[in-house]
């Protein structure tokens, strides 16, 4: 389980990181033609959601690797999902049935880190 649960955790880390810091640095003109959403989300939002992902990547490594209330790892996944499963119903309700794969992928691969988490911590 421990193995399993870093692989996947530094995986979701590793796309959450790259994820959300292009969503913080880089500019609404940028981000367009990967997310088509951004014209219709407020800037700041964008980037609130950058800053959650980046939180969420490390908050899935740091606890445990530090030994330090190794717990908040399965609060980050948590989180994480509750991210991603609220990004589904978003691209849902604005009709994008055929760009949610990722989305869906995400919900599954993190559903199953919270139940690593769960396990193992």
């Amino acid at each position: 389980m421990v193995v399993a649960y870093w692989i996947v955790a530094g995986l979701l880390a590793l796309f959450y990181v790259y994820s959300g810091s292009i969503k913080v640095l880089q500019s609404r003109e940028k981000l367009r033609p990967m997310m088509a959403w951004v014209d219709d989300v407020p800037l700041p939002a964008v980037r609130a959601i950058g800053v959650v992902e980046v939180l969420g990547a490390l908050g899935l490594i740091l606890p445990p690797l530090l030994g330090i209330a190794p717990g908040l790892a399965l609060a980050a996944a948590v989180g994480l999902l509750v991210l991603q499963v609220a990004a589904t119903l978003f691209h849902l309700s604005r009709g994008e049935r055929d760009n949610i794969g990722l989305n869906v992928g995400l919900v599954v691969v993190t559903a199953v880190l919270v139940w690593l988490a769960g396990v193992w911590l």
